[in-house]
């Protein structure tokens, strides 16, 4: 079995949005809740607070006058809003790197919660979304669910902009078979173009975040200007939060296209193992990296070539693809500079492009890898 995600807007009517904005309060209450009770615990005799009896806990909580509100929202939403922090605990106790869990904040502008599909409760229909406590809601149903795929869960979220998308979670058979590899390709990171192929092409990527710079400059520091609380604040709060997610839309539009045409033609693709994270971290490479989006890029062309039983094959970040000619194999170390984007082979002769001759070299490394 495997999973399968569809990302639908939603159009609430002024009583739906004023429920999703009490779910939103009432899943934030409960995840704040009990992580503060967790660290009190653990603080005064050294124990654990476990689901069940937060759970049990939450269901005495609901009977009393003071949260007796808690009753007016979907259940389950609640219980997965203590899986979420319990999730949250066993995260970070097995990889201390990801953080301890941090308190939600009400000034967030990023709401979301998320429930489960049980006995029908959940259910989508000719442009609805049935939801509990919710009812109804219009939703702009851009593709039509297989009739074999079986409701799992729901995440509705309201981004900064202030609209609503229901983020849906289908469960279905797996019955992709694995392809013969016969077309390989290989592809070398490029901050400005996205990446250079071992064909010799690149996508010309648009950089839709350096083009609305400018624009996004001057609302920011429109917001910035204005007084705190106030509704024109609000407004352009809101303003220049759709610029963002025009931005990401942008991006994401033509990370999607472009993974696609690759998984229609090639059968394995190579990429490095890079750490983007510590890349965008960098001082002169952030702004770069985020409008750059490798990472998303290459979860896209992943997910898309596994549905059609292809593969990608991310090859060690410290394989020496630019410094080895791809024709004779030489070791070039005097091309470890980026400033070097074409050389000439001291052993062979060959003029190489610096990132075309490193995807070149991620391609075979990748092919190696595939076919041992």
């Amino acid at each position: 079995m495997a999973n399968k995600a569809y990302k639908f807007i939603m159009y609430p009517n002024d009583e739906q949005k004023v429920l999703f904005a009490k779910t939103f309060g009432c899943v934030r209450l409960v995840y704040n809740h009990w992580l503060d009770r967790k660290i009190k615990q653990y603080e005064e005799d050294k124990t654990a607070v476990t689901y069940t009896m937060c759970a049990k806990e939450m269901a005495g909580m609901k009977k009393t006058e003071e949260y007796s509100f808690l009753q007016e929202v979907d259940s389950v939403s609640l219980q997965q809003s203590l899986r979420h922090l319990d999730t949250a605990f066993q995260n970070f106790f097995k990889q201390p790197k990801t953080g301890f869990p941090k308190f939600k904040s009400k000034k967030s502008n990023k709401n979301s919660y998320s429930t489960v599909c049980v006995n029908g409760n959940i259910a989508v229909s000719n442009g609805f979304l049935k939801l509990p406590k919710v009812g109804q809601v219009k939703v702009k149903q851009h593709r039509d669910i297989p009739s074999g795929y079986k409701l799992k869960s729901v995440t509705v979220s309201q981004a900064p902009s202030g609209k609503y998308y229901a983020s849906i979670l289908f469960e279905y058979e797996n019955q992709v078979q694995e392809q013969e590899l016969h077309s390989f390709l290989g592809l070398d990171f490029s901050m400005h173009e996205l990446y250079k192929d071992s064909n010799g092409n690149e996508p010309a990527y648009p950089r839709y975040y350096r083009q609305a710079e400018k624009k996004l400059k001057r609302e920011q520091r429109k917001l910035s200007l204005m007084q705190k609380g106030s509704k024109n604040r609000d407004k352009q709060r809101i303003k220049v939060a759709k610029l963002h997610e025009k931005i990401a839309n942008q991006r994401k539009d033509f990370l999607h296209k472009q993974s696609r045409q690759i998984t229609n033609v090639y059968d394995c693709v190579s990429v490095e193992n890079l750490d983007m994270k510590a890349m965008s971290q960098a001082l002169s490479f952030g702004k770069s990296v985020s409008d750059n989006g490798w990472g998303m890029f290459v979860t896209y062309l992943k997910y898309k070539l596994e549905e059609r039983g292809k593969i990608l094959v991310k090859v060690d970040k410290f394989f020496a693809s630019s410094q080895t000619c791809s024709c004779c194999g030489y070791v070039n170390k005097e091309t470890k500079s980026l400033a070097i984007r074409t050389w000439d082979c001291p052993q062979c002769g060959v003029h190489h492009d610096r990132d075309v001759n490193a995807a070149i070299n991620i391609r075979n490394e990748g092919m190696r890898i595939a076919l041992a």
